[in-house]
């Protein structure tokens, strides 16, 4: 799988080759700073003094390096495909063996740092429910109203919530087709194929 890069990304990294092979080790030390930390401004001048650079070009190639970085370890890019993927920017075999040798070494710290950074979603624990019918009130002596109510109790950050949700039987209905639906539609060719691209 290839990585498509905007004309903005290759901008970013467009100042590369004139600071030269030595530098992209220290402009990747400094994308992947920026990566685990976010903004570092001591080591970006810092950067600046060491390579001669200006300090918005130097910042402009480390968001590229970052972005290029955490794109590929997201996608697991293989090394071939990242080098296809590298290649349409036009650098010189050298930087191109650089910027691979960088990918390589930092793949498993990025996609670590990545992991951290997801969003921890709740999960489920377990579902209890329960069938209420009101058969009559006072005002209506012959009525009938079910209610299906939820208990869902949910893990979240090694912690145990419950979320009570009540609904009528003819909703219930409904959300279960909906499911059943989109359960179906994971099962198709088209719906594999993206959640593949997506791990």
């Amino acid at each position: 799988m290839l990585l498509v890069l905007s004309e903005e990304q290759k901008a970013h990294l467009g100042c590369l080759p004139r600071a030269g092979g030595a530098a992209v080790g220290e402009l990747g030390r400094l994308a992947v700073e920026l990566l685990r930390r976010g903004a570092a401004p001591r080591a970006c001048e810092a950067a600046v003094r060491r390579l001669g650079l200006g300090a918005d070009a130097v910042q402009r190639a480390a968001e590229g390096l970052a972005f290029l970085l955490a794109e590929s370890a997201r996608l697991t890019i293989s090394e071939i495909d990242f080098q296809d993927s590298i290649h349409v920017l036009g650098f010189s075999d050298e930087l191109n063996k650089s910027l691979l040798q960088l990918y390589l070494d930092n793949r498993k710290e990025i996609r670590s740092i990545l992991g951290e950074l997801a969003p921890k979603l709740p999960s489920y624990h377990s579902l209890e429910w329960r069938l209420d019918v009101q058969l009559a009130s006072r005002s209506l002596r012959q009525q009938i109203k079910p209610a299906v109510t939820i208990k869902l109790h949910l893990n979240q950050n090694e912690e145990q919530t419950a979320q009570v949700l009540q609904t009528d039987p003819s909703t219930l209905l409904h959300l279960i087709q909906q499911l059943e639906q989109a359960l179906g539609e994971m099962k198709t060719n088209h719906c594999r194929r993206i959640v593949r691209n997506m791990k």
